[in-house]
């Protein structure tokens, strides 16, 4: 299972229509999430309607906090014009240039609205090979597991040893639909491994 993540600032405009247009046109293998730096209390209304002319009801949406495990897990991400204030995210990105909704009159949240459409689909028709090949988000992955299991197992196993241990390990959670937790169990999963005499992941 891979993850792209729609960023902007309040999560109550562009991101929740990319998010919305990626569940409709993307195969079920990659899932989207949507998020906001200083999310909104609800989806713009302007936004909303808009939506719902093209059959998607965005009113039980609720705008998402970024949160570091969005950032940490997602496999693809998209900025929507967030400028200086868009945040970092350890893995491929993309920065789409279109105009904050909020405020604007009926006749430009649908101009708005079909550019976000229009992006997602070459997105889903153009690069979803590249989205399910590409490792960024799994090598920055193992890059923060690797510290605290190189410190701990000094002298008694090699850095290549704990690398390709926690490479493997970590590599069994690419399929979960749900990144909870992953490099929480990831990590104990690695210790555990090294820590025992014939560790089955460098055997694998």
């Amino acid at each position: 299972m891979k993850y792209v993540l729609f960023v902007c600032t309040h999560n109550a405009g562009r991101s929740q229509m990319a998010q919305a247009f990626f569940e409709r046109h993307a195969p079920s293998d990659i899932r989207a999430e949507s998020a906001g730096q200083e999310p909104a209390r609800a989806v713009w209304p302007e936004v909303a309607d808009a939506m719902a002319e093209v059959g998607i009801d965005l009113r039980d949406r609720r705008p998402r906090k970024l949160t570091v495990e969005m950032q940490l897990h997602a496999d693809w991400a998209i900025t929507l014009a967030c400028g200086a204030t868009c945040p970092y995210v350890p893995t491929t990105v993309e920065d789409w240039d279109i105009p904050d909704p909020k405020g604007r009159s009926v006749d430009e949240v649908r101009s708005i609205r079909d550019a976000v459409e229009s992006r997602v689909k070459d997105l889903t028709e153009h690069r979803l090979d590249a989205i399910r090949s590409d490792r960024t988000a799994h090598q920055q992955r193992l890059e923060r597991l690797l510290p605290d299991l190189v410190a701990e197992f000094a002298g008694v196993r090699s850095d290549g040893e704990i690398r390709a241990c926690a490479d493997a390990i970590l590599s069994d959670y690419q399929e979960a639909p749900v990144r909870s937790f992953v490099m929480s169990l990831a990590h104990r999963r690695t210790r555990d491994c090294l820590s025992r005499e014939h560790c089955e992941a460098l055997a694998s």
